[in-house]
């Protein structure tokens, strides 16, 4: 009783726009699991009249592409505080009208979801993996009330999230909308490994079918990952509830993929904890875990706030994931995951080669790049396009610029691409206001800083003006001299297509993958969906048989193809050209002398920065 008063009291005792504070309560159930669907039911309390518009996102925090979640959603019903049915029209594809309520709406639907990623959700018998833009509806006019959610569990699962925990309620919260849809959550038998680093937090909650020793193998990896991290920045950032969660899934339904959130990250895939497959899985980690920084917290202002209703579009995905796709990797060697010859194979020569072979690259720029990513991150399209000629990825164009900015700076500035990053994070990173960057950066924002570092204004002019507004491609085989590393042709005088052949073991031909611009079947007139009857008169016995073919050639050899294409069969003269694919290696793998100098400079670039 006189609890019930001394709450009387203080609620009178609140300003109005405190009492519109009322959580909204989300409840979700799993009872049909097993056919992949949840049962979810949102309370909305204390509403103004007029209809509620309630809407489920078309889009999520860290995607860029339209994904149209309401495309999930069955058995939509509403009720108000006494439990009477209410009306519930449908004015769009992506939501829900709700009229006559008395204040109150009780809003229920059975959510379907069996894609486990960091889109999607993923629900069956063994776990539900959920991406809140994918799972929860939310209402318009509520965005900035804060949320609390319960699981109604199957036995024997347990909740991973970055939502705070309310032991007392049984639930977690969020503080706003914004909050609440960054929150991947994971439930299931969770096995947790958590340990301190530098007053915060940090922890591993994971499903998969491994052993407690991959686990721990696993766990001490990401330990050097996240040490590697927070050097580069001079400290961990100020995680909002004093905690940061890897949510990871590792069964074998599972998608590959790595989504960054605020205090958290969401990391899946199919490849087990061991063998090979943990160095894939761990540069996931590495990647997603740099992103807590850069675009969680330093992040354009293109991107603040995330609007849910559409498409967002960024001038600076280059930064944002570019340059975050550099330094996932060369986190990875810091931590001593990779050896300087693992860093030369998976990182630098697929940076290097796709920067220096993709037509794209040399006809756009970074910035563009960044614009097409509503039409590339996991769009979906079913019209072919010619992104083989027109686009590269703002992960690799972004990386491969982070490198000759990074080499740049230190073989002519006397600084480096660290400084820099935590120029950026002191500027644009690392003061936040109400659980979002203070003050989000423009293109303009990062070239000055990058003058401010370099103390070269005009060197921060130029290289924007060139590789980042402009094509320009950097002169990586200068760039890595220094230290000691060299840009070849991996297949050095072999002669090729330079295009995709697929094998039709069925009558022996072979149809034409879409044709790069400049290469020999591009030139020779032949494109997507022809297919190769005959090369130098010979039928394509086997795709080996085309290999073998084309090793008794040399480039700059014609050779005469027989194709069938949109006009009838035709046969022309192809010039074979050297396959275009390039390497990196240490001049120790070429048999070139290494000085002491090139020594130094690798060893300041390459190795672990953390104390």
């Amino acid at each position: 009783m006189r609890k019930s008063a001394v709450t009387l009291l203080l609620a009178l005792a609140l300003p109005v726009a405190a009492l519109a504070q009322t959580p909204v309560q989300y409840t979700l159930a799993f009872p049909n699991a097993v056919h992949h669907e949840a049962q979810v039911s949102v309370v909305f309390s204390e509403l103004k009249a007029g209809p509620l518009q309630v809407r489920m996102a078309r889009s999520s925090p860290g995607r860029y592409a339209l994904h149209e979640f309401a495309k999930n959603v069955y058995d939509v019903q509403a009720t108000d505080s006494k439990g009477k049915s209410l009306a519930v029209s449908r004015p769009d594809p992506y939501g829900w009208d709700v009229s006559g309520h008395d204040g109150t709406v009780r809003f229920t639907y059975t959510l379907f979801g069996d894609r486990t990623d960091g889109t999607y959700a993923g629900i069956d018998q063994q776990h539900a993996h959920l991406n809140i833009p994918a799972t929860l509806a939310y209402a318009r006019g509520q965005e900035q009330r804060p949320a609390e959610v319960k699981f109604e569990l199957p036995a024997g699962w347990q909740v991973a999230t970055q939502l705070r925990p309310d032991a007392d309620k049984g639930s977690y919260y969020a503080p706003n909308l914004q909050y609440l849809m960054d929150s991947p959550t994971s439930l299931g038998a969770q096995k947790t490994r958590s340990w301190q680093e530098q007053g915060r937090t940090i922890e591993l909650s994971v499903l998969h079918e491994g052993t407690d020793a991959e686990l721990d193998d696993y766990t001490a990896k990401t330990k050097k990952i996240v040490r590697e991290a927070a050097a580069v920045f001079g400290g961990l950032p100020q995680y909002d509830f004093g905690r940061y969660t890897f949510v990871v899934n590792y069964l074998p339904q599972t998608s590959s993929d790595g989504m960054e959130h605020r205090n958290s990250t969401s990391v899946t895939s199919n490849r087990p904890l061991r063998g090979d497959d943990v160095m894939n899985n761990l540069g996931t980690v590495s990647h997603e875990f740099f992103h807590s920084w850069n675009v969680e917290r330093i992040r354009p202002r293109d991107l603040e706030p995330f609007d849910f209703e559409r498409a967002n579009m960024s001038n600076s995905l280059w930064f944002a994931e570019g340059f975050t796709q550099y330094y996932g990797d060369l986190l990875m060697r810091r931590a001593g995951i990779f050896t300087d010859d693992q860093y030369c194979k998976y990182t630098l020569s697929g940076l290097v080669g796709a920067m220096l072979t993709s037509p794209g690259a040399a006809r756009f720029s970074p910035v563009h790049m960044s614009q097409q990513a509503p039409f590339v991150d996991a769009a979906a399209a079913i019209d072919p396009n010619n992104r083989g000629n027109t686009y590269l990825s703002y992960y690799y164009i972004g990386g491969a610029n982070a490198l000759a900015l990074d080499l740049l700076l230190r073989q002519n500035h006397k600084t480096d691409l660290d400084t820099y990053m935590r120029a950026v994070w002191r500027q644009h990173g690392k003061e936040q206001r109400d659980y979002a960057p203070a003050n989000p950066y423009t293109l303009a924002d990062l070239q000055r800083v990058l003058g401010e570092v370099s103390r070269d204004t005009a060197f921060a002019g130029q290289f924007f003006r060139q590789h980042l507004l402009g094509h320009q491609l950097p002169k990586f085989d200068e760039l890595l001299a220094p230290a000691g590393l060299l840009v070849r042709r991996a297949k050095a005088g072999q002669a090729s297509f330079v295009g995709r052949l697929s094998y039709n073991a069925a009558d022996s031909t072979a149809t034409v993958g879409s044709t790069l611009i400049g290469s020999p079947l591009y030139q020779a007139g032949l494109d997507r969906e022809d297919v190769v009857r005959k090369i130098d008169g010979q039928r394509l016995t086997s795709a080996k048989a085309v290999q073998d073919l084309l090793a008794t050639h040399k480039p700059g050899d014609a050779v005469a193809v027989e194709y069938r294409t949109r006009g009838g069969v035709r046969t022309t003269q192809v010039t074979l050209a050297e396959d275009p694919t390039l390497e990196v290696v240490t001049y120790e793998t070429a048999k070139r002398p290494v000085t002491k100098a090139m020594k130094k400079f690798r060893a300041e670039w390459l190795n672990g920065k953390a104390k």
